[in-house]
């Protein structure tokens, strides 16, 4: 019995924060000393695709952004370490790899800047995309540096050997292998993109409105209801791939 309610109690913990948010989404008007807001309705949620918002326009740009970050770095990261892996400075790629991590996103975008501005870059949506490779491509080469070893390499030697092409090894050893490791880091990927706050700033320079920076707005002007309604938004993506993950990843695992 007690075991049961420290469980129930740990999971209500856990969802307090999300329930919170979609309180305060509903709420409005609330003062001193009230514990509650004075008033619920869903019209923050209509809000969504108000002409002054835009947060519907915002959200659709994040998950584009991010969906298109995702995609092409998880294979291309997943290629790029393989050479790297059998390269024989394979240390010193990793460390380069690393590189961009010692610095805070801020510090980052604010180095890349001035090439951006060059480039004429700054304030679009590619600009941000170019921008975010910066710390996504090197996370996914990272990730999948353990993959491979000698055991996957002998694995497409005896694909060679029995008159399998590249192609061939890829499509029918490699990535079926790699499937789980591959969702892992598409969803890692994403979220990285979809929670950018730093790069997208001041490389975006406030034209890429994103629902990061939306969330934040919010909270500067001291907005809590919008803010909820923009952090329940922000959420949602994570909690759909955190179910995808535990469904067809981690059930196969076990």
């Amino acid at each position: 019995m007690a075991n049961r309610l420290i469980k129930y109690f740990f999971i209500g913990l856990l969802l307090f924060p999300f329930a919170f948010l979609l309180l305060l989404s509903l709420g409005r008007g609330w003062a001193y000393p009230d514990v509650l807001p004075q008033h619920w309705t869903v019209e923050n949620w209509r809000f969504i695709w108000g002409i002054q918002a835009g947060l519907g326009r915002s959200a659709l740009l994040s998950l584009s952004i991010s969906l298109g970050i995702a995609g092409p770095v998880t294979l291309a990261s997943f290629v790029v370490s393989k050479f790297i892996a059998y390269d024989r400075h394979r240390r010193r790629w990793l460390v380069l790899a690393y590189l961009p991590y010692v610095f805070a996103p801020v510090i980052l975008a604010a180095c890349l800047q001035g090439f951006f501005l060059r480039a004429e870059l700054s304030g679009k949506v590619w600009g941000v995309m170019v921008a975010q490779l910066f710390i996504t491509f090197p996370y996914g080469v990272i990730f999948f540096s353990g993959f491979w070893n000698e055991h996957m390499l002998a694995m497409e030697q005896l694909v060679a050997t029995l008159g399998g092409t590249v192609r061939q090894a890829y499509a029918r050893v490699l990535i079926p292998i790699a499937r789980g490791a591959l969702m892992t880091c598409f969803f890692q990927v994403f979220l990285i993109s979809w929670f950018e706050y730093g790069l997208t700033t001041l490389i975006g320079v406030g034209k890429v409105q994103t629902l990061t920076l939306k969330v934040f707005q919010y909270v500067t002007e001291a907005n809590i209801f919008y803010a909820a309604l923009a952090s329940c938004l922000l959420v949602m993506p994570p909690v759909v791939l955190l179910w995808l993950n535990k469904k067809y990843v981690f059930s196969r695992v076990g």
